[in-house]
């Protein structure tokens, strides 16, 4: 049987999945019809939750050393600005990077290949993908290289990472339901001056002139998004100066250079399904939905780190038989589409409320929005559930297959809380380990400290302290950790035999029998 991955795509989802297959040894091979890394910026936000999901391979302080943090969000109305809502410290007790931080899509990707190299594994580029079959062990895919010539790739898997225009998608034969906002929108990365130049976002809330200032450092470059119209004759032709955007005249923004500027059109698609037999759809190839919240890269990332450590297992002797290895490669269609379809909900929401015409919409925008979002960010727990949004900490999987139990306030497919343990550590260190283990808060006892050493999963004990309680943990409580970082038991005693029940229920193999 075939052991490897092939990988069509190489932006941030396809490049995520790589190194994380990777790192827990799997082969992989990874191909893009581009001719080489992306030179623009197009996704911007790098989340709080992605980045805790970097730290487990060492790739959030890079991230972070690179990027620019926002310290808050100004609205203008009129070419007046309105209301501040500052970012501050919102967050600061829930993970270790309680911030927006802005990192371009082509240094990201940059960063990635890198590190993939670094890896010994390097991205084919054009080479393009054309359609594939299954075999009695794997996978046959047709591929176009660089030079026209075609060739055979055979993989035990196959993961389309290749955007909306999915291939991957096509040959899988998957709808992609959906519809297309009727806006035009244009993105131009700039530099300029003018008080919105400030290192913060900006927010334009005008009917007719919707606008929004993303700082790219702090107040020399910036990327500017807002509404243009663009008639299906002249698509794709207009230029930077060809806009008569009053909403940039009116911030007194005056632009002295254009680096990129694009036209472009908003869908909000899911498709049917995630996953046909050997192959995968992840990304944009699976889900593209309004920018409201720069949800988007950070959805795909997340994708592509909970399936690849589905995959190992199932190539690396991580499950029990065939029906089992079946059953966990069903929960990432379970888990991430559940998720993908409540994401494109809530962003539609929120863009068609910054993009509505009309009296009542463009009362709540300029009149609403401007009042209550900085007297929302004062309490804390408004400030909070907001946070949490935004930077996925909310994600969970509860009810789902691989989730069970609970303790405290923390259920089964919930996300760990995180705690700042002092000098340097916190309870999310053995994350980096990525494999299964057991978090126990208070006292676990030398049976559950006897199976996991004999079952081969790392047992990090936590001495009980009130914060933990304040926070919804369990005391005495053991937490079983999938090697995502995200709860798969909770239980309120720290009991052997329920440990190796879950493993037993869902027939996966305990790393000690799988080593």
């Amino acid at each position: 049987m075939h052991n490897n991955v092939l990988i069509v795509g190489a932006g941030p989802t396809g490049l995520v999945l790589a190194l994380w297959l990777t790192k827990m040894g799997v082969p992989v091979r990874i191909i893009s019809k581009a001719e080489g890394p992306g030179t623009a910026s197009r996704a911007l936000a790098v989340h709080a939750r992605t980045l805790e999901l970097y730290d487990q391979v060492g790739l959030a302080d890079a991230v972070i050393s690179k990027g620019h943090h926002v310290s808050g969000v100004n609205l203008w109305v009129g070419g007046e600005k309105k209301a501040r809502a500052a970012f501050g410290d919102i967050g600061e007790d829930l993970t270790p990077y309680p911030f927006l931080h802005i990192y371009p899509q082509d240094a990201h990707e940059a960063l990635l290949v890198s590190r993939l190299a670094a890896e010994g594994v390097s991205v084919e580029w054009n080479t393009a993908f054309i359609e594939h079959k299954e075999t009695a062990d794997g996978i046959s895919a047709r591929l176009v290289l660089a030079g026209g010539n075609e060739t055979v790739c055979e993989a035990a898997f196959l993961a389309g990472c290749d955007g909306a225009g999915s291939a991957v998608r096509k040959s899988i034969g998957v709808g992609f339901p959906g519809d297309t906002y009727q806006q035009t929108f244009y993105v131009a990365d700039v530099e300029a001056s003018g008080p919105p130049m400030n290192g913060e976002l900006n927010i334009a809330l005008d009917s007719a002139d919707f606008l929004a200032v993303f700082p790219l450092d702090e107040g020399r470059r910036a990327r500017l998004v807002g509404t243009v119209e663009e008639d299906a004759a002249h698509a794709g032709a207009l230029r930077f100066e060809d806009l008569n955007d009053r909403a940039i005249a009116h911030l007194g923004i005056q632009v002295t250079a254009v680096n990129w500027f694009s036209t472009y059109r908003v869908h909000h698609r899911v498709a049917e399904r995630f996953r046909k037999g050997r192959a995968f759809i992840l990304g944009d190839a699976a889900h593209i939905h309004s920018p409201a919240g720069g949800q988007g890269m950070n959805t795909g990332i997340g994708d592509a780190i909970n399936l690849a450590w589905k995959l190992k297992a199932v190539l690396f002797g991580g499950v029990h038989d065939i029906a089992a290895a079946n059953r966990l490669l069903n929960t990432f269609e379970e888990e991430r589409i559940a998720f993908a379809r409540k994401l494109v909900r809530t962003t539609d929401q929120a863009f068609s409320l910054a993009t509505a015409d009309g009296g009542l919409a463009r009362f709540v925008r300029t009149r609403l929005v401007p009042l209550v979002v900085p007297m929302a960010v004062q309490i804390e727990p408004v400030r909070d559930f907001m946070f949490r949004t935004v930077s996925q900490l909310m994600i969970n999987y509860r009810g789902d297959y691989l989730s069970r139990g609970e303790a405290g306030d923390v259920h089964g497919g919930d996300r760990l809380p995180w705690f700042d343990l002092g000098d340097g550590r916190c309870n999310h260190d053995g994350f980096r380990d990525l494999c299964w283990q057991v978090h126990v808060y208070g006292y676990a006892g030398p049976e559950v400290e006897d199976w996991c050493r004999e079952s081969g999963l790392p047992l990090h004990i936590f001495p009980w302290c009130s914060e933990f309680e304040e926070a919804g943990i369990g005391r005495d409580a053991a937490y079983l950790i999938r090697p995502d970082s995200y709860v798969a038991s909770a239980a309120h005693a720290a009991r052997p035999d329920a440990l190796e029940r879950y493993f037993s229920d869902h027939g996966i193999t305990l790393p000690a029998a799988a080593g």
